[in-house]
């Protein structure tokens, strides 16, 4: 038996191929901590506003809206809006929170162009679990930055999405960016 396949004992054939391993994802796939129900008792963005901006990744707060960068980000940048009240559905938005949420989404695009120059975005709203809400009581709106070919064999092939920079890092260069922004 060769060495490599004396490493490979009781494991299977070596394939050549390097693998990264992100353990962390497991709470994420599993729903680790997803709120149960439809109360704002444990859900992590009526939680988060209480939190400061740095520790709760909050980009900016307006009036009846805010900010925030999602924990699980499909590209970095991505951020979502939400209104500080917990409420499931974007018809449950007062007339003043319509205009701040859509502002906020404008203002992050802005933002995020400044910032880090995608070439695109894709902005919507998954309303219901069965539409692909990962939290479906507390209405949130994704504002995911674009780039061509962002797009690899790492989220297909081996269920893992490269992000060269850290959450923290994002926030911060995002909330500078707000306050500059007009």
């Amino acid at each position: 038996m060769s060495s490599e396949l004396e490493e490979q004992a009781g494991v299977g054939v070596h394939d050549a191929l390097q693998r990264l391993w992100t353990p962390h994802r497991m709470s994420y796939i599993k729903g680790e901590g997803k709120p149960v129900g439809s109360e704002p008792a444990g859900c992590p963005f009526c939680l988060v506003v209480d939190l400061s901006d740095a520790d709760g990744l909050i980009v900016a707060r307006g009036e009846s809206v805010f900010a925030v960068l999602n924990l699980y980000p499909y590209n970095p940048g991505h951020l979502m809006v939400l209104p500080y009240r917990h409420l499931p559905d974007y018809t449950d938005l007062t007339a003043e929170e319509t205009v701040e949420f859509a502002e906020f989404t404008q203002k992050a695009m802005r933002v995020i162009r400044h910032a880090a120059a995608p070439h695109g975005f894709n902005i919507g709203m998954n309303q219901g679990v069965v539409a692909g809400a990962g939290i479906a009581a507390h209405l949130h709106q994704h504002v995911v930055p674009r780039w061509g070919g962002d797009a690899n064999f790492m989220p297909v092939v081996a269920q893992t999405k490269v992000l060269p920079q850290l959450l923290g890092e994002t926030r911060q260069m995002l909330a500078d960016a707000w306050e500059a922004a007009e």
